[in-house]
């Protein structure tokens, strides 16, 4: 059923008119055919039934077969309009569909809307019929040049109606735009200007507009008024003194009430939330809000996830932004495009900093049809998002230059004088945040912040020459933000010796090439073990919390993502450098970044999917812990190793590692953390053994029942002598014969029928049919043809 939000009911003509946004997410009929107009659909019998958010690349992106669905597809519903009334305009309002949309109202067309990351409405009003209407969407993401972001863009395009959908009614006469401008602040005052668009004024009418300020705690502090007789027009209130303001610990949110009155009578009202603050990019310096330093601590986030693909429901963009400031982090670059209006509602609320980003990602600069479409879209990102106090940048694109689709599209001339066109527009619609881009350095005096690129430590270079990184780049760049750093990890993937290139490449490269054949970096020669990338978010992170002059940086990326560029990643298709895998369980990475920015007090010890390992007798391994706590103790077999204090200038885990000698068979460790009169604990068991496993010589196949009622299926590489090898890393390949079917569309550790292992070991799920008496499993690669197993039901 539908959600209806009845915002008010007043009388009018001796009728109810009121503004109302009814959720439309229910109930649509779909259809999976490229079919080009209306008259074709009739006949045609393959509608399925759904609901919205929704996509049709939720699952191809990541079956094993290159390419994925770029086509157009129909929606279909049914709407009642009772009692329809001519003094209500009614308004369709899609949060987001991609990439193309046409839009039919009883057969009738309504319009067209190119893009896909940011929303936009339809006035149906003038296509209704009193009864049962039909509503009839093509949306289409073929492969289309002239908009983007480019097809050669590092992520899936995902096609269909992705986000939520609604039916706004509100009277003909309407507040169409409210937008909140707050020119000064400073925490003495702050002054506040509201730009008012009404749509449907009637010369012969008298208007006037109400608008109310209340502050976060609801109080009402101001009330203005004024007479319109033009569709637009500002309203001015009187400074606020001592504001409450809006700051990544305290995110508090006033409130602007508009009333709009016609001949004395209420004909509609409209809210929205705010923030007073302040921000500053010092010159060569670091990043100020509300007159205090702040360290930018920032991820990427790009929007899609396990199974739903780009389609998520609000509950999920929750939970990932709910997950992403519990790290600790406050500031999100929304990459490589505008996201959810729940992220930034969420943002707002939670107190963190967004880049915004327009998605003109790689393919260069194309015709005059790319130009309007591409100025449109920032327009639209602009104008929708502006309210937002969370929002301080709106980025202008990424890798730019890269890959050209259109002749001459590297041009650096053109594209530096569109550029201009860009950064100029965006001043004026918002001359009060900045401009910004990443990695095209022919623009980089044209913008307001500039990301170079540098992934020390995984495409260029060693990750032990970040500080020197950012000491040339400080002097360099008057604003300089890192955007971008990392590498891929494998889940489960350890090493006591993680490979880190010293020695076989130079480590004072830090750039990304656009061609890797050539280069030697740790993307191609490393392990991809977590180990490694545990240490290299950790130097990075003890580099940037203590460069006093630095701005912050922004890891990439918080959840692994899907991508039509990597067929030959551990998990195929999917970038795996999350410090989440793409269902948002955690890695080792995510705590590392907990032990620097989070509040809460926490203890994890490195690690939990590393609970198998060997090594000689006498040899003593290093055992690290990852806290935020100023002390903690590490027990091994119940006994105490020694207290340390944490210390963020020293490498690794800022000095709580111990040199733990493990005995054969079962070690039990377990870390306490202090912390303000807190105690947390953690703790993991270690299997250990002396002996080192040989070369593979089989796969073996084993289950577990599943809380979900599903069965989890392990592969694990063994030797002659039936020892696990932990040094085995080759890819294995899962199928069900019969009996049920493998969650083989999710681009998870566990979601995958195509997977390399992890220290000898894979895992994959598997869900099982009613009615069957077993289910038959198979795994095979190159090496070892097929092992068989068979789950009783």
């Amino acid at each position: 059923m539908g959600f209806l939000l009845v915002l008010f009911i007043y009388s009018y003509s001796s009728a109810q008119i009121y503004r109302s946004k009814e959720n439309l997410n229910s109930d649509w009929q779909y259809l999976e055919k490229n079919i080009e107009t209306i008259d074709q659909l009739a006949g045609q019998k393959d509608w399925i039934s759904i609901n919205l958010p929704h996509t049709w690349n939720n699952h191809d992106t990541m079956d094993l077969e290159p390419g994925y669905r770029r086509s157009a597809s129909w929606y279909k519903k049914k709407i009642q309009i009772k009692n329809f009334n001519e003094d209500i305009a009614y308004e369709l309002y899609f949060e987001g569909a991609n990439i193309t949309t046409q839009l039919y109202v009883n057969n009738n067309l309504v319009g067209n809307h190119i893009g896909g990351y940011i929303g936009f409405s339809f006035d149906i009003t003038d296509y209704l019929k009193n009864g049962e209407n039909e509503i009839l969407v093509k949306v289409d993401n073929s492969y289309d040049p002239e908009i983007i972001p480019s097809q050669k863009s590092d992520f899936f395009i995902y096609g269909g109606i992705t986000r939520d959908v609604w039916l706004i009614k509100k009277h003909k006469t309407h507040i169409s735009n409210l937008k909140i401008t707050t020119p000064k602040v400073s925490k003495e005052s702050a002054s506040l200007q509201v730009a008012i668009t009404i749509e449907g004024i009637q010369k012969e009418e008298k208007y006037k507009v109400e608008a109310q300020l209340f502050d976060p705690n609801g109080k009402k502090m101001q009330t203005v008024s004024k007479t319109i007789k033009n569709k637009q027009f500002n309203l001015d209130f009187e400074k606020t003194a001592n504001p409450i303001l809006w700051d990544i610990d305290a995110p508090n949110l006033y409130q602007i009430q508009l009333v709009l009155l016609e001949s004395g009578k209420q004909i509609d009202k409209l809210s929205d939330r705010f923030g007073f603050r302040w921000f500053e990019f010092k010159h060569k310096g670091p990043f100020y809000l509300n007159g205090r330093r702040v360290l930018l601590r920032g991820t990427h986030r790009h929007e899609e996830h396990a199974g739903y693909g780009a389609a998520m429901p609000n509950e999920l963009h929750q939970k990932d932004i709910k997950a992403i400031k519990e790290m600790g982090a406050n500031f999100i670059r929304l990459a490589h495009y505008p996201q959810d209006p729940e992220v930034y509602k969420m943002c707002d609320e939670l107190g963190l900093l967004v880049w915004d980003e327009l998605p003109w990602c790689r393919g260069g600069i194309g015709n005059e049809n790319w130009k309007r479409n591409t100025k449109t879209m920032l327009e639209e990102i602009i104008n929708q998002n502006y309210n937002h106090p969370s929002v301080i940048i709106w980025s202008l694109g990424n890798e730019i230059y890269w890959l050209p689709d259109f002749e001459d599209g590297d041009n650096q001339e053109k594209m530096n004088t569109f550029l201009k066109e860009l950064n100029t527009l965006s001043h004026t619609l918002d001359p009060y945040r900045k401009t910004a881009i990443r990695k095209y350095y022919a623009g980089s005096d044209i913008v307001d912040v500039f990301s170079p690129s540098i992934w020390s430590g995984w495409y260029s270079g060693s990750y032990v020459t970040y500080e020197k990184a950012l000491k040339k780049y400080i002097k360099e760049y008057p604003h300089f933000l890192h955007a971008e750093y990392g590498g891929s990890s494998h889940y489960g993937r350890h090493t006591e010796t993680p490979i880190d290139g010293l020695g076989e490449m130079d480590n004072d490269g830090w750039t990304e090439a656009i061609t890797q054949t050539a280069v030697t970096n740790i993307a191609k020669i490393g392990d991809w073990s977590e180990n490694y990338i545990v240490d290299l978010f950790d130097w990075h992170l003890k580099t940037s919390e203590t460069t006093p002059s630095f701005v912050g940086n922004v890891q990439w990326a918080f959840k692994d993502f899907g991508t039509p560029l990597r067929p030959e990643n551990d998990i195929p298709y999917v970038n795996q450098k999350g410090i989440m895998d793409r269902e948002g369980n955690p890695k080792d990475a995510y705590y590392v970044f907990k032990s620097y920015w989070a509040k809460d007090p926490f203890v994890y010890v490195e690690s939990h999917s590393w609970t198998e390992r060997q090594g000689p007798k006498d040899k003593s391994r290093t055992v690290n812990v990852y806290s935020n706590c100023d002390t903690v103790e590490l027990f091994f077999d119940g006994k105490s190793c020694g207290k340390k204090q944490k210390d963020i200038s020293v490498f690794p885990a800022s000095g709580l590692t111990w040199e733990v000698l493990f005995k054969e068979g079962e070690n039990k460790l377990k870390a306490v953390g202090y912390k303000n009169g807190d105690k947390v604990t953690d703790s993991v068991d270690i299997n250990y053994r002396n002996k080192k496993n040989g070369v593979a010589n089989a796969l073996n196949l084993s289950y577990e029942k599943m809380n979900n009622g599903n069965y989890l299926v392990i592969a694990t590489a063994l030797d002659k002598e039936g020892l696990r090898c932990l040094d085995y890393e080759e890819r294995v390949y899962f199928q069900c014969l019969s009996g049920g079917e493998t969650k083989k569309f999710m681009g998870t550790p566990m979601g995958s029928e195509s997977i390399k292992m992890s220290n000898g070991k894979a895992v994959i799920e598997v869900i099982p049919h009613n009615g069957k008496e077993k289910i038959k499993m198979m795994v095979l690669n190159q090496s070892f043809k097929g092992t068989y197993l068979t789950i009783p039901l």
